[in-house]
């Protein structure tokens, strides 16, 4: 999640600073219930308002190709705004809710922007009933260039094998899979072709949904999830 946010500032920065090209919100929920907001308490943050105010800034070393066939250390400032945590159920219902809650009124005041992409990560067994219906109204949510897409993240403590950008339930392994798989939207055809361009095998009816990923397809998920259309008014 901090690298995405870090790659949308860095995306936004140019000469004169960071544009805000982006809107950005995160929503948690689980045994101390459900908290919205990032910079400032607000459930939705402007990229700029992100930039300016991360929780703290670590030093971190980044191992980058000295041109000669070698590694070396760099030392880098990481900007830091979130730390997860996990502790008792999971109020899925509760989380989407607050969710829709705040893509509702971002939509109502934003009408003629790219509709929002919600990225969902879950264990996926909802403890406070069947988080189907909000989910549909997550994705009826909409502007004038279309309706909010959402993506599922299913990290399961299951040892299936992991399933990426599906166009069907058939091999998904149990109920929480399924749900999710259907909860999630289409991949529109810019979506598609970005996981294309990464080596995913996609096709018309692929789902914006992956069970059990590695970390490494989990950071695809969020940059692939993240890309609006090029000639969408951002």
């Amino acid at each position: 999640m901090n690298k995405t946010i870090y790659t949308l500032v860095t995306n936004c920065t140019k000469s004169d600073g960071v544009r805000n090209y982006f809107d950005v919100g995160i929503v948690t929920y689980g045994g101390g219930g459900t908290r919205a907001g990032l910079a400032g308490g607000k459930a939705i943050s402007s990229i700029v308002d992100l930039a300016s105010n991360p929780t703290r800034v670590e030093d971190r070393t980044r191992h980058e190709d000295d041109g000669a066939g070698g590694v070396f250390e760099r030392r880098v400032k990481f900007p830091v705004w979130f730390d997860p945590t996990a502790s008792g159920g999971t109020p899925m219902c509760a989380g989407l809710t607050t969710a829709a809650e705040a893509i509702g009124e971002w939509c109502d005041a934003h009408p003629n922007s790219y509709p929002p992409t919600i990225i969902h990560v879950t264990d996926g067994e909802s403890t406070d009933g069947d988080p189907s219906n909000v989910g549909n109204v997550l994705r009826q949510l909409s502007t004038s260039d279309g309706e909010c897409l959402l993506f599922n993240i299913h990290v399961s403590g299951d040892s299936s094998e992991p399933t990426t950008f599906p166009s069907s339930e058939g091999g998904l392994p149990n109920a929480y899979a399924r749900t999710l798989y259907l909860m999630s939207s289409l991949m529109p055809d810019h979506i598609r072709r970005l996981a294309g361009e990464k080596g995913y095998a996609v096709g018309d009816g692929s789902r914006g949904f992956m069970f059990n990923a590695d970390p490494r397809h989990i950071a695809d998920f969020f940059d692939i999830g993240t890309r609006p259309r090029l000639t969408a008014d951002r």
